[in-house]
């Protein structure tokens, strides 16, 4: 089967409920849309990090989510992470010293956000100002990944 690359970008989007499962949903969407578009090379990447921006989305709100996944030209996929705290961590900010530090060891959490920061190209986020009775309309948190975005081998 040959696959023939758009001559437009193409794109996916998903609201992802406040449900644990949510995170299985969007890894899995993720997968099925990369492979689709022959991006198999770019998989494990994508869904390793839209798991952990689709994670902190369900731990540190108490609403939905939605998943946006973009093709873009030159190769590169573009995943945007909306949910509805308003707070924009680091790296994301982009203010001031955009390193994040490691968790402590034995911690079962906290190195989400510095693996996008170590495995993506570029990466940003922006708080989407006053919603509905003056309440914040949360935010959005996007990486982007190149051409050939691949994990390292991980030895035992």
């Amino acid at each position: 089967m040959v696959t023939v690359a758009p001559l437009h970008p193409w794109a996916y989007a998903l609201r992802l409920p406040r449900d644990p499962r949510a995170v299985r949903v969007a890894r899995m969407t993720v997968r099925a849309a990369l492979d689709g578009h022959g991006r198999q090379d770019a998989v494990d990447v994508v869904e390793l990090l839209t798991s952990e921006l689709v994670t902190n989305a369900y731990l540190h709100t108490k609403g939905p989510a939605s998943l946006r996944l973009t093709g873009l030209g030159g190769g590169r996929v573009r995943v945007g992470v909306w949910d509805s705290d308003p707070y924009v961590p680091a790296p994301f900010c982009g203010a001031g010293d955009d390193s994040i530090l490691l968790a402590p060891l034995g911690s079962g959490s906290g190195r989400g956000l510095r693996l996008v920061q170590e495995y993506a190209d570029s990466w940003g986020g922006w708080a989407l100002g006053d919603g509905a009775l003056g309440r914040g309309a949360g935010k959005l948190l996007w990486f982007e990944v190149g051409g050939r975005a691949t994990l390292p081998l991980l030895l035992k």
